[in-house]
């Protein structure tokens, strides 16, 4: 299984111990950096890191930062991207059985490296259930919200473009099928 990780200069330090240790344990382990304490800004690697784990290059991600908040919110702004901010095993658990979390964040400043190691074994190891939460994750991207509501208009404009037609209003029926049109190319595009 491949690992995408990137952090801050604060989180340097338990980025390098957490590729160490899950390459023990068979892993791969793809760095996005940063590379050193040096300061940096963490959306520089935040970013690519999400990319990866978006396109399907790697299964899952690994973030951090001093308080874990900043490279999180940047890794969420991704459609693709289920970033949760684990702070304990319970939580990093719950993050994968229930929102079916692709990107595990931790706030480098406030965990030991021992935290770091069974809050990201508790997240590699849980398994998404299913079920009610599949309903709710698949409405997290903007894109699906987009798509249904676009699609919910098309119907209604089928219907009025259909009443229109059958009382022979014209003029409406050639607005609606305007209408009609410009919705069916975004969804086309958003498809």
């Amino acid at each position: 299984m491949k690992i995408a990780i990137a952090c801050d200069h604060r989180g340097f330090k338990k980025k390098e111990a957490l590729k160490e240790y899950l390459e023990s344990k068979g892993y791969t382990v793809v760095d996005f950096g940063t590379y050193s304490t040096e300061s940096t800004d963490y959306p520089d690697y935040a970013h690519p890191m999400a990319e990866a784990v978006e396109r399907g290059d790697c299964e899952f991600g690994i973030t951090l930062c001093g308080s874990g908040n900043g490279i999180n919110i940047t890794a969420n702004k991704h459609q693709g991207i289920r970033a949760a901010y684990c702070w304990n095993e319970e939580i990093a658990e719950l993050a994968r059985k229930h929102n079916d979390a692709n990107v595990c964040s931790m706030p480098a400043d406030f965990i030991s490296e021992k935290d770091a190691f069974r809050f990201i074994d508790a997240f590699l190891s849980t398994a998404f259930e299913g079920g009610r939460h599949d309903r709710r994750v698949k409405k997290i991207p903007l894109w699906n919200v987009e798509y249904e509501t676009l699609i919910k208009k098309i119907d209604l404009l089928k219907k009025a473009l259909e009443a229109a037609e059958t009382i022979e209003d014209e003029l409406t029926a050639q607005k609606i099928r305007q209408k009609l049109k410009a919705l069916l190319k975004k969804v086309s595009k958003i498809d």
